[in-house]
């Protein structure tokens, strides 16, 4: 059994930290270039791109508000704001869960499918571009897609 070394000294980072940071800095740089070339070439960010495949993934292309915040890893609230400029651009309509009248279903538009469509390519070039390359940490920051706007094309 290999033993990590826990606690390091002085001035010494441990083998875990250095893999942690690492870990932080190759999500941040493929988080930066996806943002950067889905909002260039589709006007969608990176978590609005997530949302409309793993709609797009579903037979009925809808799920509940709380299924898709589990499988893109954001907050109720985050997702909220998140749905909220899909729905304004028309990508996704939200319903309410005949099942359980407290929940929400967010449902894929024809809209939304065609642009999630037009969009792959993109980020799966930039995936196999970017995942398992030598991290370079070229990307500078986005310009903020928080702004309340949400471009349609």
């Amino acid at each position: 059994m290999t033993v990590t070394k826990v606690s390091a000294g002085p001035g010494e980072t441990s083998a875990d930290v250095r893999e942690w940071r690492e870990l932080l800095a190759r999500h941040a740089d493929l988080t930066c270039a996806l943002d950067r070339a889905l909002q260039a070439g589709h006007a969608l960010g990176m978590s609005e791109y997530e949302v409309l495949e793993r709609l797009a993934e579903l037979p009925e292309h809808s799920a509940k508000v709380a299924t898709i915040a589990k499988s893109v890893h954001l907050s109720q609230s985050a997702l909220s704001r998140v749905i909220g400029r899909l729905e304004v651009a028309g990508l996704v309509e939200r319903h309410m869960c005949p099942e359980d009248r407290r929940a929400v279903n967010v449902r894929l538009t024809d809209e939304g499918l065609r642009r999630q469509t037009e969009a792959q390519p993109t980020q799966r070039q930039v995936l196999a571009q970017r995942l398992h390359a030598p991290l370079v940490k070229s990307c500078e920051p986005a310009p903020s897609v928080d702004s309340g706007t949400f471009p349609v094309s």
